[in-house]
């Protein structure tokens, strides 16, 4: 079972989770991301804060994520929220393949867990309708504090390097701007980068 298995269960009692999850949907909505008529997928939906938040926003939404209990409390959710248009898929998008199409894929902290960047972008790009949209919420660079030195994950990223590597595959319309700022007990406050990308 993996550490976010085990996080499942009590993922929804940080208040942190859901005012981070707050922020990102009113970015999303502010920089244009959102109309009713979207098929979305949220990329590492977790338990589905965020894609809750959104649920009257969009026309159908798939959460994906490769923790299976967090897809479990996702599915408990749709069902408590009779949220019909709502299907939860537990599945290692970085290395299965999926063929549904999207209008939006969005994703919160999730990418700096990714091992490869530049190929999950090019799998998000494959995945997108023309016209569709890529909105990645993250961490801006930071000196590995986050998660702590032990943990394999990209410390952060450099949102004018994603924009380059987005730009090349394809991706066009390219913006990004701070949505949100973590405030940790230690007192380091860790800001949130909201990115936005086309595909035209």
């Amino acid at each position: 079972m993996s550490n976010f298995d085990n996080l499942a269960r009590e993922w929804d009692k940080d208040k942190m989770h859901m005012e981070r999850s707050i922020a990102i949907a009113a970015a999303l909505e502010s920089m244009g991301s959102l109309n009713p008529s979207m098929k979305a997928m949220e990329f590492g939906a977790g338990t589905g804060i965020l894609s809750f938040l959104l649920k009257d926003k969009l026309k159908e939404v798939t959460l994906i994520d490769n923790s299976c209990e967090m897809i479990k409390v996702c599915e408990e959710k749709i069902a408590w929220h009779k949220a019909t248009h709502f299907k939860a898929l537990c599945m290692d998008l970085e290395k299965e393949v999926h063929h549904q199409k999207y209008d939006l894929i969005y994703s919160q902290m999730v990418l700096h867990h990714v091992v490869e960047i530049e190929p999950m972008l090019k799998k998000f790009f494959t995945l997108l309708n023309p016209g569709g949209t890529l909105a990645i919420a993250d961490l801006y660079t930071e000196d590995g504090s986050f998660h702590g030195l032990e943990v394999k994950v990209h410390w952060g990223f450099d949102p004018e390097d994603l924009k380059r590597t987005a730009s090349a595959l394809g991706f066009k319309e390219i913006e990004f701007k701070t949505c949100f700022e973590m405030k940790r007990e230690s007192g380091r406050i860790y800001p949130i980068f909201l990115l936005i990308a086309k595909k035209l």
